[in-house]
């Protein structure tokens, strides 16, 4: 911890700030002292139901029937929020339309350029669902999207949506296969998808890829490709984008309950398919005007461009920019390509006022030299977010030093469960490097020894102790609610255990230390083991694997595999480059590990569980004597092992 912040809110950023005028509201409705951050958000976790009746009153969310009280039933899970409310998403978005801004800004490594406007973006959004409401999708049917970050994806997911079906999507940097296993789980009727993508200067032809999950995909009534690489794509029994949107329609969003489903996202586990988180229409809706609105002081005026994929939850976050009236900046290529500082030269062309990229980008840059103040014009530019995993002081002062000291880095932590952060920024706090500034609002953030009390000044279980209203509706496929259970109150009953470790410090702030879980969590998307063992494990040379994500001081990330091989062989550069090709066609990209290391063998538990947490710990730096019980292990020699190699080669890492 440092004595001095790094930034330090003026007094314009205190008194123009959205979240110092929503504090004002607080105050004339309740008589309550909130004339700082903390005050307000001690309010706001004392009387959640007070604080999103404020929240839903402040941003005039509009319901077709009598919304009912702000928290019926507090219990977590199974938490009411207001029972009686009907909207839609969309409704929100089009109180927002404009003629002189765009809605969405598109760019692309191929020098497009495109302006999507707000007149532009509500026909084809109508034409859109009415297409999808002639091939039989409605109210709780499911529509899925295979496309990269391109405007379409946008626009189909909000005509998903106004019909009151439910929206899911996965990045094209997915193969075929492993987007059957979130995709295929929802039987949807209509897949939304794109001939390709771009990235780091080649293109990526998909049409295969489209085919397959149409095959795979037998409860689809319909299939409309967008020709972004080229100007027509021969898919068989599809539609065309162009046919899809080209009709003159209403847009007319169906009034649906506050937590109808609303999209689901995926987060995969170490073990089955990745799990589908089902989250609703009006807690996303609250969730996300507040976060846009109060903490990261994006409205009507702003720029908003979150370097993200349809694959991750924060391209949810970033398309709730219509919520608030923002143009929102969809990108599909690298943000390190053609030159490290690509992100930057777009911020600069764009005007972007609010910019969000990952600790891996700010580590490369500073590791090339670059210097976007100097090399790029930034004065538009007024805040920098930053997720996916910790970010360093060092990375946090060098953003301070290379892009702005006036303009604050937000440092962020939530996760795919509740689409939205726990920790952040806001305006009207200080920002010290390495650390977050605060939790967020309504958001009863703690830190737990593992005997459940409350702790400070030293690491604990990040848990929520009263509920959010866009914690998940629930999981697909998950009648009796038990996994959605175990997976959040199982330790904890009643409270929400998130899976990170994190220190609350004497003056409110956050560090974090990383997942206390076993998911892997490489630039903020979350991945299963299970995902990279149903390749790598099919191979004949390969008798078993391991893989851990290990969190880096330098704020790196390592994510190594461990194979066991068949008796005889050895790892050779050939059965490398076999097994990180398999892992790139059959996973993603995203997958292929850092390295790959020859082990004697995988300890597990006397129940045949590997031993993922338990590693990671260790080659985190915790003792090895402390992190599992030897007596539980069937080989404890292989702890051993694998705390003198594994824990060498991350601190090599």
């Amino acid at each position: 911890m440092t004595a001095d912040p790094q930034w330090v809110p003026t007094e314009a950023d205190l008194r123009n700030a959205v979240i110092t005028d929503f504090g004002a509201f607080i105050a004339r409705r309740h008589n309550v002292p909130v004339d700082d951050y903390r005050a307000l958000w001690r309010w706001s976790v004392a009387d959640p139901d007070a604080f999103w009746q404020a929240v839903w009153d402040y941003f005039d969310i509009r319901s077709a029937t009598d919304p009912g009280p702000a928290l019926a039933e507090s219990s977590m899970p199974g938490a009411v929020w207001f029972p009686g409310a009907t909207l839609n998403y969309v409704d929100q978005v089009f109180r927002n339309a404009r003629s002189d801004r765009p809605a969405i800004r598109y760019v692309g490594e191929d020098g497009a350029d495109v302006a999507v406007g707000w007149d532009e973006l509500r026909s084809q959004v109508a034409a859109l669902a009415a297409t999808l409401r002639d091939h039989g999708v409605g109210v709780g049917d499911r529509v899925v999207g295979y496309l990269p970050n391109i405007p379409e994806a946008v626009i189909a997911f909000l005509a998903t949506v106004s019909v009151g079906a439910l929206w899911a999507a996965c990045g094209q940097d997915y193969s075929a296969p492993a987007a059957l296993d979130r995709l295929g789980q929802l039987d949807p009727k209509a897949l939304i998808t794109a001939d390709g993508y771009r990235f780091g200067g080649k293109e990526h032809d998909r049409v295969d890829a489209v085919r397959h999950l149409q095959a795979g995909l037998p409860s689809l009534a319909l299939t409309v490709i967008v020709p972004h690489l080229r100007r027509e794509s021969e898919v068989g029994d599809a539609t065309t984008w162009a046919e899809a949107t080209g009709r003159d329609a209403a847009l007319e969003p169906v009034a649906v309950p506050f937590d109808h489903p609303l999209w689901v996202v995926f987060s995969s586990g170490t073990t089955g398919l990745p799990k589908g988180i089902v989250h609703g229409h009006g807690g996303v809706l609250l969730e996300h005007l507040k976060s846009l609105a109060l903490h990261l002081d994006v409205g009507r005026d702003d720029t908003l461009f979150w370097y993200t994929s349809p694959s991750w939850m924060m391209w949810n976050f970033q398309t709730a920019g219509l919520l608030v009236g923002a143009t929102i900046v969809c990108y599909d290529g690298s943000p390190g390509w053609p030159t490290t500082d690509a992100l930057w030269a777009l911020t600069s062309r764009l005007g972007v006022t609010v910019v969000g990229t990952s600790p891996g980008y700010v580590l490369a840059c500073a590791k090339a030299g670059v210097v976007p103040a100097r090399d790029h014009d930034l004065t538009a530019l007024r805040a920098v977010g930053s997720t996916g995993s910790t970010l360093p002081a060092a990375s946090s002062l060098w953003l301070a030093h290379n892009v702005g000291r006036n303009i604050p880095v937000m440092s962020i932590t939530g996760g795919t469960d509740v689409v939205s952060a726990f920790i952040g920024g806001a305006r009207t706090v200080p920002v010290w490097p390495g650390e977050l500034s605060a939790p967020c609002l309504g958001v009863a953030v703690d830190a737990f020894d593992e005997s459940g009390s409350p702790v400070r000044g030293e690491v604990g279980e990040l848990v929520v102790t009263a509920p959010m209203p866009s914690m998940p509706v629930s999981f697909w496929n998950d009648p009796d609610g038990r996994r959605y259970h175990d997976a959040y109150f199982d330790v904890f009953p009643g409270v929400w255990r998130h899976g990170d470790w994190i220190t609350i410090t004497e003056r409110g702030t956050v560090l974090m230390h990383g997942r206390s879980d076993s998911t892997l969590n490489r630039n903020g998307i979350r991945m299963g083991s299970a995902d990279i063992y149903q390749v790598v494990e099919k191979l004949p040379e390969v008798a078993e694997a391991l893989v851990v994500g290990v969190d880096l001081p330098d704020g790196g990330y390592w994510m190594p595999l461990f194979v066991v091989l068949v008796d005889g062989l050895e790892l050779d550069d050939a059965l490398q480059d076999r097994i990180r090709g398999a892992i790139r066609e059959q996973a993603s990209p995203r997958h292929v590990p850092d390295d790959i290391i020859r082990a004697p063998g995988i300890p597990h538990t006397r129940t045949g569980k590997k031993l993922e947490v338990p590693l990671k710990k260790i080659f985190q730096g915790a003792d090895a004597a402390r992190s599992v019980d030897r007596s539980a292990v069937d080989d404890p020699a292989l702890l051993d092992w694998f705390a003198r190699h594994g824990r060498t080669a991350a601190q090599g890492g």
